[in-house]
């Protein structure tokens, strides 16, 4: 089963994957945790491409979308795929969902270019996506209270806003796959409903 995990920044996400993580490997299931941009160590230098603010030229919308892209190839072939071949649970911590929220929905690039980098690259796609969702404010709050913000988490409300915006509406156009968590929630609360959504698909 290949599980991803959306949202904005601050949502608890990352700890909720991990929340999960624990409880199928505590019942000896096989599954691996990882996540986008990254898991790999090639794909993990793209990611820090991506992240750090120490650039001394803006990075452009387009290479910001190639490079997230180059990074999923990469994770793909050697992580995801293998690991679903090999009959294992994969967790993913962010998705395709995300470069349409993020560089399409808040950069406002041209959508037909994600969809030709999905036909191109992306050979399988989850079978079930949990989307944490909570205002831009509060997650930006929680953002900030982890200390230094990368690249993406310095970028103002109002691009969260579209952001978020964007996750509507893919929920609205995939809801077969596409699951909204309520993240104002309390954390336990958000793992028993993320725990019946997938167990649904067991």
């Amino acid at each position: 089963m290949f599980i991803s995990f959306e949202g904005t920044e601050g949502v608890g996400k990352t700890t909720l994957i991990r929340e999960i993580y624990a409880h199928y490997e505590q019942k000896g299931a096989e599954i691996i945790l990882t996540r986008e941009p990254g898991g790999t160590s090639l794909a993990e230098q793209i990611r820090a491409l991506l992240l750090s603010v120490s650039h001394d030229e803006k990075m452009s919308d387009d290479t910001e979308l190639l490079l997230m892209y180059a990074a999923r190839a990469q994770h793909l072939q050697q992580v995801i795929l293998p690991a679903l071949q090999a009959g294992k649970t994969v967790l993913c911590d962010r998705f395709t969902d995300a470069s349409f929220a993020y560089q399409c929905a808040g950069r406002g690039l041209n959508e037909n270019k994600l969809a030709l980098l999905n036909q191109s690259f992306v050979s399988r796609m989850p079978d079930i996506t949990l989307w944490l969702d909570a205002p831009v404010e509060l997650g930006m709050s929680r953002a900030r209270e982890r200390g230094a913000l990368d690249r993406f988490e310095q970028e103002k409300v109002s691009f969260f806003e579209k952001v978020r915006a964007g996750y509507t509406r893919l929920w609205q156009q995939h809801p077969e796959r596409i699951k909204r968590l309520d993240a104002t929630q309390a954390p336990e609360k958000v793992l028993e409903q993320a725990l019946e959504q997938i167990g649904k698909l067991a």
